[in-house]
């Protein structure tokens, strides 16, 4: 415990890439193999399920503190972190256990089983044997907020380091449903295994966005230009007889998904396809608010495999018959691709991305304007010499989008951000007009200064109208260009529309709160 304590402390104090790979490669040589496996899991995102709400939490640590639950609240409000709230709050006390990562994380996990009065036991016995650095550590256990300025990356660079072995190795080994509990240091890191592995998914690669002039990327017949989907990056797998589909996020969402299960009534090759997940009907591509309609489910009923059916589009061969293909020409790997979907069977809802021919750089510019009324994003561009390469790299795959929506709102409501961002407001709500009111429409946290939003907060502060906890309503004074991917009609939201991807683009200090956007602006878009 104390080891990835003074690990957590050190990522969170710098923001230098060298101090933070040094902290970790020295955990990863000083720390048990379980606390090992432990961090590995928390950085990557595979927590455990909370055990208590965070309302429990708050109210017992309020009576701990000896302070009334609305003072903990405002206290919590002005903080920013829950954790740390309870744990500058909770009387001083020196540490008293000699208990490591693993067993704290085991122990948080029996809470599931218990009920309240015991879990409320426990966690006020842990407070009072833990000083405060570590009540801050345990509290992050409970709640589940490990956010740190620390990449997936930076811990596959250290891993690697420590372990001597080449970083793709090691990224290919933490892809996939491992759990934790049950996997051990070896077992996840140091074992080649080949049964159990045959759900594992590769590592994507990530495009950058084009950040030159197309022309520069030189001859047109050394490019391939295909649409850019708005879908969900998927990779497909088809091992040992067994589908499997894996999102960009490393879920496993085949569940949602039940109609690649068709794939396994059929003798074919075994592959690994990356490609992205789309809702097609009748031969159209629909667009992402009818994608959610499918996210997340564990069961779907028959009337919504038949309203929303869902099909991939092939974008990449990774691996066929065992073989890794990664390493070929994109051009080889097209063509292998070609191939596998000409055999597979008509009912099996795969397709190959199409490529979009073109002449010159200037007629692929024209027909990306075109982009929208195909329900896509605009061009990816990939060599024809590449390889397939692990994560975000430059050079042989280049995203190509168009110009996105933009609109001019008004700040009607403003939150105080989280962790650094705590002594600020950074989460805000925008209007537009509807007659002679503003209307809500959307929420963006991004895309602004620090220096900006210290001049905002000061704004907030003197121009609150009322309070709802954390959030504050103010005179609608300030009017920002907000910036879209993509609109949809929504029945949950006052203003009638759903926004993709809203950001923040600049503050438009040359306008007046009257010079703003009107809600048929968006609705025309529609």
């Amino acid at each position: 415990m104390r080891t990835f304590l003074q690990l957590y402390k050190t990522l969170d104090s710098t923001t230098k890439t060298s101090i933070k790979q040094k902290a970790l490669v020295r955990f990863f040589v000083e720390s048990d193999d379980e606390d090992k496996v432990w961090a590995i899991a928390l950085f990557s995102h595979k927590r455990p399920k909370r055990a208590v709400t965070t309302t429990l939490l708050r109210k017992w640590a309020a009576e701990e503190s000896g302070i009334p639950l609305w003072l903990f609240e405002e206290t919590y409000h002005i903080v920013g972190d829950l954790a740390e709230t309870m744990a500058c709050l909770l009387p001083y006390n020196h540490s008293d256990h000699n208990l490591s990562l693993d067993d704290w994380i085991r122990q948080i996990n029996t809470l599931h089983k218990k009920n309240e009065e015991e879990k409320k036991k426990f966690i006020i016995d842990a407070w009072k044997r833990l000083n405060q650095d570590e009540r801050f550590l345990f509290n992050k256990l409970l709640t589940g907020g490990f956010r740190l300025g620390v990449s997936q990356k930076s811990i596959i660079n250290a891993l690697a380091k420590h372990l001597q072995i080449e970083e793709n190795i090691v990224t290919h080994r933490l892809m996939g449903n491992w759990d934790p509990f049950e996997v051990t240091y070896t077992q996840l890191l140091l074992e080649e295994t080949e049964g159990e592995n045959s759900s594992r998914p590769y590592p994507f690669y990530l495009a950058h966005a084009l950040d030159k002039e197309v022309s520069e990327l030189g001859k047109e017949e050394d490019w391939y230009a295909e649409w850019k989907w708005d879908g969900i990056r998927s990779q497909l797998i088809f091992r040992d007889q067994q589908v499997y589909l894996w999102s960009r996020g490393e879920e496993m969402i085949l569940d949602g998904f039940p109609e690649f299960n068709i794939i396994q009534e059929f003798e074919m090759n075994s592959f690994v396809i990356d490609g992205e997940l789309l809702i097609i009907k009748e031969d159209k591509i629909l667009n992402f608010n009818d994608l959610q309609k499918r996210i997340g489910r564990k069961k779907v009923s028959k009337k919504t495999l038949v309203e929303y059916p869902a099909q991939i589009i092939a974008y990449d061969l990774m691996e066929l018959n065992g073989v890794d293909l990664r390493e070929k020409k994109q051009s080889e790997r097209r063509q292998a691709l070609q191939t596998l979907i000409l055999e597979c069977h008509q009912s099996i809802p795969l397709k190959i991305s199409p490529l979009v021919a073109f002449e010159s750089w200037d007629e692929l510019t024209h027909m990306r304007e075109s982009s929208r009324e195909n329900n896509a994003e605009g061009f990816m561009l990939k060599a024809k010499d590449g390889t397939y390469k692990t994560g975000r790299k430059k050079g042989k795959w280049w995203k190509w989008k168009i110009d996105p929506y933009t609109i001019d709102a008004v700040l009607l409501y403003a939150q105080r951000g989280h962790g650094r961002r705590s002594n600020l407001f950074s989460d805000f709500t925008f209007a537009v007009w509807d007659g002679d009111r503003l209307v809500p429409f959307a929420k963006a946290y991004s895309g602004l200064t620090d220096v900006e939003l210290t001049e905002i907060t000061s704004f907030v502060r003197k121009n609150t109208k009322e309070k709802f906890g954390p959030v504050s309503s103010v005179t609608p004074e300030l009017v920002f260009e907000i910036s879209f991917e993509g609109i949809a009609k929504s029945t949950r939201h006052k203003s009638g529309v759903a926004l993709r991807f809203p950001r923040i683009t600049r503050w438009r200090k040359d306008k007046k709160v009257n010079d703003a956007d009107h809600l048929n602006t968006l609705k025309n878009l529609l």
